[in-house]
């Protein structure tokens, strides 16, 4: 009887146990600014998400992704260095005149105050992103990382970190 009560408790929290690091994503938006000699449509805002992994002695991982598919083709990572990414894009038809800047605004619905990591520009028919860590620091004063930076389902993919 007890194993039997053992084996249906356990099931219940596992299941809860997997999905506390997807209840902790955390959506970034980033609102669009047009340049004062844009004459193109430009999207209003484009979305990132960021999920802490599971957390390990002596430090902390942050996996991030930017929805740059639904205004680009043919993403490419183009630059990168230990604190910085940048991914370049082609412009969707819609948006190929589109002049505009943009940076964090609200991470889940709450205004944005720190630096902005996270930029995006599009101009000359083309949409660049980057992702720079420069400066920011860790819990100890170093410098925090990236340690991957890549493309997944067509969308710029990071993880970035750093000690606790």
């Amino acid at each position: 009887m007890k194993l039997t009560q053992s084996l249906l408790w356990s099931i219940p929290l596992s299941l809860v146990g997997n999905l506390g690091t997807a209840a902790l994503a955390t959506t970034i938006e980033l609102d669009l600014l047009p340049h004062t000699d844009s004459t193109g449509t430009c999207p209003e805002t484009l979305i990132a998400h960021q999920t802490p992994r599971p957390y390990f002695e002596g430090g902390y991982v942050i996996d991030g992704m930017i929805k740059l598919r639904d205004i680009a083709t043919d993403i490419e990572l183009v630059d990168t260095t230990p604190f910085s990414a940048t991914w370049v894009g082609t412009l969707k038809p819609a948006y190929r005149d589109c002049q505009a800047a943009a940076i964090i605004n609200a991470v889940d619905d709450e205004r944005f105050q720190g630096q902005s990591f996270l930029r995006v520009q599009l101009f000359d028919g083309q949409a660049l992103v980057s992702l720079d860590r420069t400066g920011i620091a860790d819990a100890n004063g170093y410098n925090t990382v990236i340690i991957f930076q890549g493309l997944r389902e067509g969308n710029p993919r990071w993880a970035w970190g750093g000690t606790d």
